[in-house]
């Protein structure tokens, strides 16, 4: 199995393209290690190569995206986001602690840490509430992205009217935090959440609105109507 790996690569580097590797870099503001592909293209690799392998057990998929995630390259970290997806019905509550010490060892940049919450552990804690608890105490970590992930973990349950009571625990937690990736993060969630409780998010964002962060804020009304949003960034 460890030759998929080694052949994964080889197709990233062979489509590598300096144009889009540069345009990537510029794109964020922290350092990023790219090849230098388009998302589609990395998706579709990494379909390809999925469909190739013989084992798709749990296990064997989680030890083949330990050692896409050790490589630190974005493109990489994005086929074992999917994998680790691609067996989400072979899923247990335990599983938290695997997606957990990913983001805490291998997430340097958002669209690493998004792509693996948005699906995986956002499935996982639907598949299992239980763990829920555990996205509560990533809150309280010093790394920016264990706080990120902890709001944009619900983003999929959110649009689907889930776990309001947690979501508004998750962002008073998160509320004073000066990071903006993190302010992103659980803005976005609110956002999300506004799909199906628009009311109690309005209803929320105007009794902090006047020590809520200008861009949490900002990400928390986008979608809602115009009239509201003027009532919400009224200071």
């Amino acid at each position: 199995m460890e030759d998929v790996i080694t052949r994964i690569r080889s197709e990233l580097l062979r489509n590598a393209d300096e144009k889009t590797r540069m345009s990537g870099e510029r794109y964020f503001k922290e350092e990023v290690k790219i090849y230098g592909l388009k998302s589609a293209n990395v998706t579709l690799t990494g379909k390809e190569y999925y469909r190739s392998l013989y084992d798709k057990s749990k296990s064997g998929i989680f030890a083949l995206c330990e050692q896409l995630w050790q490589s630190g390259y974005m493109e990489e970290s994005f086929i074992a986001c999917n994998w680790s997806y691609y067996v989400h019905r072979q899923y247990e509550a335990g599983d938290i602690k695997v997606f957990e010490r990913w983001v805490s060892d291998y997430v340097t940049n958002w669209a690493s840490c998004d792509t693996l919450c948005n699906h995986s552990v956002g499935t996982l804690v639907e598949m299992f509430p239980e763990c829920l608890s555990e996205l509560t105490d990533w809150t309280s970590s010093d790394n920016r992205w264990m706080k990120r992930a902890a709001a944009v973990s619900l983003i999929v349950p959110a649009r689907k009217g889930k776990f309001l009571k947690e979501i508004f625990q998750i962002a008073d937690l998160l509320f004073y935090d000066p990071d903006d990736m993190v302010q992103k993060g659980y803005g976005w969630m609110l956002k999300a959440a506004s799909q199906a409780h628009q009311k109690e998010i309005f209803d929320y964002v105007v009794s902090r609105k006047d020590s809520m962060p200008r861009t949490s804020l900002r990400y928390a009304i986008e979608k809602m109507p115009s009239e509201l949003k003027k009532i919400a960034m009224e200071r």
